[in-house]
């Protein structure tokens, strides 16, 4: 089974889907300009980025595709809106429910599914592994893309948060409405535009949260790709992004070999 939360729920169910090379290909094929095309931007909504064209690649993918139809079983971890409350996404739309997950707080809208507006499940649950072990599972890989947010990275600081927001505010200038979009985010020299605010804020509660939930629920092992230098909106560094996953898998395979001679095979 699989379990995920934000951009872990987007690619959890490509695999879920058995499209995970497919999306490999889409994301190593994005460049610099064809990544702005996906910032599809709105005024007047509970975000400032649609969304839609982000999922694009499940339209295609996997089109009208039911989450309790997958191959695998998958569940994908958001947040209600109006109460805090988690929210496990098991059944209907796979595309409603990554959209939901994906729904980072201001710069994505929040998406409506059964009455309740629902948004990006790290606010509450960015790893979920207690996901996994309430579905049944006996032992749990987890993924954390946030060990290094805050530490030194080969001997280099992590990227500022301002980068991210300044290296989106290029690349939206010259689009519609981007003129707008760059005075409302634009700020003193000194000063953290509003994206990054945002996008940092989100990464403080992420990293404060994901310590607490795994000390209290440790996964039988960790894999912790070093992304510290990596913007949140640097979609074109997906060849960065696979090695550092590759690399994290290498240094972690002593614990999944030992974890493999656990399993017991199903009779």
């Amino acid at each position: 089974m699989l379990c995920g939360t934000s951009i872990g729920a987007y690619v959890g169910a490509a695999y879920a889907g058995g499209k995970l090379d497919d999306l490999e290909h889409w994301v190593r094929d994005l460049t610099k300009l064809r990544q702005t095309r996906l910032f599809d931007f709105q005024f007047g909504g509970s975000g400032i980025i649609a969304g839609r064209k982000f999922l694009q690649f499940f339209d295609k993918a996997l089109p009208d595709r039911e989450i309790e139809d997958l191959p695998k079983r998958f569940a994908c971890v958001c947040t209600d809106l109006r109460s805090g409350h988690e929210v496990w996404l098991q059944s209907g739309s796979l595309s409603e429910a990554v959209r939901a997950s994906c729904a980072l707080p201001s710069l994505v809208p929040a998406v409506r599914i059964d009455g309740r507006w629902l948004l990006d499940g790290a606010l509450v649950n960015p790893i979920p592994v207690s996901v996994c072990r309430a579905m049944g599972a006996h032992f749990v890989i987890a993924v954390n893309l946030n060990s290094d947010v805050f530490n030194p990275v080969n001997g280099t600081a992590p990227k500022e948060g301002n980068e991210n927001g300044e290296a989106l505010m290029k690349r939206v200038t010259n689009l519609p409405g981007g003129e707008f979009f760059r005075r409302i985010a634009s700020h003193q020299s000194d000063e953290p535009s509003i994206v990054t605010v945002l996008t940092q804020s989100l990464t403080i509660i992420q990293d404060r949260i994901s310590r607490s939930r795994l000390a209290g629920d440790p996964p039988d092992v960790a894999i912790a790709p070093r992304l510290g230098d990596i913007g949140v909106f640097q979609f074109e560094r997906a060849d960065d992004c696979i090695a550092a996953g590759e690399a994290a898998v290498e240094q972690a395979a002593p614990a999944l070999e030992a974890l493999m001679q656990r399993i017991e095979p199903v009779a």
